[in-house]
């Protein structure tokens, strides 16, 4: 007689490996938003954070301040980040554009028939406030008192190691207990893990693993042999060379840089005190030697020796198996070109939050579907997203990038691509998305596509008096920031006796 499957039991006990920021938002934001779930997280002091400099999308304050209700004033104090408004791209034909969390595509200015990017083959700057500023080294408007106006759609710089600190210490006071101890072995039959053993003799049971040890993957991949899925048919890249230098007379810039390189590119990310930079690369076309000099040729100020860090892009097949949850670099890996690592544990933490409600019951095989459909399907998006950016970069002519405009799939958003080359950037290219709602919606594949000047073939050119009033609105949105406050005058007002969160 065959024995009934066991039923499925509620999660009230939940275990995280790995205490970088992975682990640490995945349990923060379990315990924020299902206060009643214990939860522990266990993480090892010789394992250090990879260290890099760290960039964010507008996902990430949000989620902080308005989901988990986490303190300005604290994380401000604490993490002491610098804002990010976008990206500065050294990028394509044109040498460089921005993107920022706003629109300057998926729109049109009024009294215009037509779209904004139809009205950009000479230049595409300034087409919203937010860009406006980047270009001209603001963060934000001021506003009637002369105060910085700290709103709307923004990101952050931060440096990885104090990010981790402050997620510690809210951690530890919302609830959840962190102990140090290192991995010695996992316990697991019929693919499920069972416990935990640890160096210093302890064993731990859960209802649910979260594995956020990194690369190593330890519960999904070395315990349960979870497939890992290769993007190295998309995503060339496989190593990154990183350094940086004490911030001296440069300007504190409100935005990322990625600047395009002989064999991949080069990220700049902004902190107070320092400047991080790193060179992606593909080990196919440079050695991690040669890589490495024309790193510091680039960057002479650069002090200490580089270190090289290699990485695998891709994800595993399923990020929940069993009753083990891979959230961050254990369930899936893309280099850092659009900052997408903590917006993907924050939407990793928060699709976990939803599965584990109690009104849905204990967790069944098809709330693990569900759940790994929709993580897939967010890998991949990225996967493709960031295939956009090699596809049509066209600023260097090296074996390097005519390999990249050669090679390189779309995937899934194949058909926003040719939607665009048949009629360009008009607001009909919505109906090409493949799914809906999507990571980067129309504007993020615009902001490339125009950007980059990928041409499309029914080009229509303006009448002189619609480019008139283009060019009018531009010089209002100019006039508009033209006052604006640095980042260092930001940082200064916050810290001053009378600023107001």
């Amino acid at each position: 007689m065959n024995e009934a499957p066991p039923s499925p039991t509620a999660v009230t006990k939940v275990l995280v490996l790995g205490g970088g920021s992975a682990g640490l938002m995945a349990a923060l934001t379990l315990k924020r938003l299902l206060p009643n779930l214990q939860i522990t997280l266990v993480h090892s002091p010789e394992i250090g954070v990879i260290g890099v400099g760290e960039g964010t999308t507008a996902v990430f304050p949000d989620h902080l301040f308005n989901t988990l209700g986490i303190s300005k004033e604290r994380f401000y104090r604490e993490a002491q980040p610098t804002w990010k408004q976008g990206i500065r791209l050294r990028w394509g034909p044109r040498g460089d554009y921005f993107y920022d969390f706003g629109f300057q595509y998926d729109l049109s200015y009024p009294g215009l028939a037509l779209a904004t990017g139809y009205y950009c083959d000479d230049d595409c700057h300034d087409l919203n406030e937010t860009c406006a500023l980047m270009r001209r080294g603001k963060a934000f408007k001021r506003g009637p008192l002369g105060k910085p106006l700290i709103r709307g759609a923004y990101a952050f710089h931060v440096e990885n190691a104090k990010l981790v600190a402050c997620l510690e210490s809210i951690a530890r006071e919302s609830g959840v207990t962190i102990l140090e101890d290192k991995l010695a072995g996992v316990e697991s039959t019929g693919g499920r893990v069972d416990a935990l053993r640890f160096a210093g003799g302890s064993s731990h049971q859960a209802d649910l693993f979260i594995d956020a040890s990194g690369f190593r993957a330890e519960l999904i991949g070395r315990a349960l042999a979870e497939p890992f899925v290769e993007f190295a048919g998309s995503l060339f890249c496989d190593r990154a060379v990183v350094g940086g230098w004490e911030r001296a007379e440069e300007p504190l810039q409100a935005y990322t840089t990625a600047e395009t390189m002989d064999s991949g590119w080069c990220w700049q990310i902004e902190h107070e005190q320092f400047i991080n930079r790193g060179y992606v690369f593909s080990s196919g076309f440079i050695d991690d030697d040669r890589a490495a000099r024309e790193f510091l040729t680039h960057n002479p100020k650069i002090t200490g020796e580089p270190r090289v860090i290699r990485f695998r892009s891709g994800r595993h097949r399923r990020s929940w198996v069993g009753n083990v949850v891979a959230i961050g670099n254990a369930s899936g890996f893309v280099e850092p070109l659009e900052a997408t690592a903590l917006a993907q544990i924050i939407y990793a933490s928060s699709r976990l939050c939803e599965a584990l409600r109690p009104h849905h019951g204990p967790p069944t095989d098809q709330t693990r579907r569900e759940y790994n459909d929709g993580m897939a399907r967010a890998w991949d998006e990225i996967r493709d997203f960031l295939a956009f950016h090699y596809r049509f970069n066209t600023l260097r002519d090296t074996p390097f990038w005519r390999h990249c405009q050669r090679e390189t799939p779309l995937g899934d958003f194949t058909g926003v691509y040719e939607a665009y080359r048949r009629n360009g950037p008009g607001p009909g290219l919505i109906n090409a998305l493949p799914f809906r709602p999507n990571l980067y919606g129309i504007e993020g594949y615009l902001a490339h596509l125009v950007g980059m000047r990928v041409p499309f073939e029914r080009k229509t050119t303006p009448p002189a008096a619609e480019r008139a009033r283009f060019e009018h609105k531009r010089s209002r949105i100019r006039a508009a920031v033209a006052a604006s406050a640095t980042c260092a005058e930001t940082l200064a007002a916050i810290r001053s006796g009378d600023w107001s969160f």
